[in-house]
């Protein structure tokens, strides 16, 4: 199964100015972050980043917050209750005609855009409660790895094993930018191709 970047949003958690000089390998994390929000602000994804308690950590880093998406504040580990009301398009009313499926086979809440791809720290703790809450939500979710950290490596690689085991796709940052594009003939795999090297 690979990714379609119009059935993709992307989530961006918790980069905040306070947070990161803890991380491990904090720099090279924020830098992948800002290449899949810049290959989802070329190919029409849709981005949103969240805060986690934002008067206590501080605002999106800088270099993320160029990136245009929505922001998001949340004082819950789990975002995707924070995120489901706009992941999810609203209800579509009942209704139809004869030639409609019957109401028990329709999924008049089945998100528009299924797949998430998210990228974050901490690992273990926030970008882990918010990916099983949004698998929970019957999200399809795809961790971006080599944009997610935690102040140890034994943190993040913990949150991966278990992600891993809770059905979530683990990817790099080439991985989704090649899979939004498709192809060499994509209108915009020069400038994509530009970000990724």
């Amino acid at each position: 199964m690979l990714l379609e970047a119009d059935d993709s949003q992307l989530v961006l958690v918790d980069y905040q100015r306070q947070l990161m000089p803890a991380m491990h390998d904090g720099e090279a994390a924020v830098a992948n972050a800002l290449r899949l929000g810049q290959v989802a602000g070329l190919l029409e994804v849709p981005a949103w980043i969240t805060e986690e308690n934002p008067a206590g950590l501080g605002p999106t880093v800088e270099a993320l917050q160029a990136v245009g998406a929505t922001v998001v504040t949340k004082m819950a580990f789990d975002g995707s209750h924070a995120l489901a009301g706009r992941l999810r398009p609203p209800a579509r009313p009942a209704g139809g005609n004869a030639r409609s499926m019957p109401k028990h086979l329709q999924k008049a809440n089945a998100p528009e855009r299924s797949s998430v791809v998210l990228a974050g720290c901490e690992a273990h703790v926030c970008l882990l409660q918010t990916a099983l809450g949004l698998i929970e939500l019957e999200f399809d979710v795809w961790v971006v790895t080599d944009a997610c950290t935690s102040r140890t490596e034994r943190n993040r690689d913990a949150a991966f094993d278990r992600l891993a085991a809770a059905g979530a796709e683990l990817v790099t940052t080439e991985m989704v930018a090649f899979e939004w594009l498709k192809t060499a003939e994509h209108p915009r795999f020069r400038d994509v191709l530009t970000l990724v090297k």
